[in-house]
């Protein structure tokens, strides 16, 4: 949970809020009691605002770092009913 701070608090308590959300804490600003806005540190900024992969390229990272053999799992057997095998709907062109 993220600490709550009105904005008068947080002008006096910067550094220390920013060290805090540096650390990967988020910190929650309030006006009149209501919440505002979020302060939290870059990298999290970065992860939250960045570009997303797909599936596909995730897999493929994840792959290139985790030897699966050794691992004794093998993909095809865990993915094997996540595809429906049945030909599908009949249209008509």
């Amino acid at each position: 949970m993220a600490d709550r701070h009105s904005i008068a608090e947080a002008r006096s308590k910067l550094p220390r809020l920013v060290r805090e959300a540096e650390r990967g804490k988020a910190v929650e600003l309030t006006r009149r009691g209501e919440p505002v806005a979020v302060l939290i540190g870059r990298h999290q900024f970065e992860r939250l605002t960045g570009q997303h992969r797909s599936f596909f390229d995730a897999y493929q990272a994840f792959k290139e770092q985790v030897d699966l053999t050794r691992l004794g799992i093998d993909p095809d057997e865990v993915f094997a009913g996540a595809r429906d095998a049945t030909r599908g709907r009949d249209i008509s062109l």
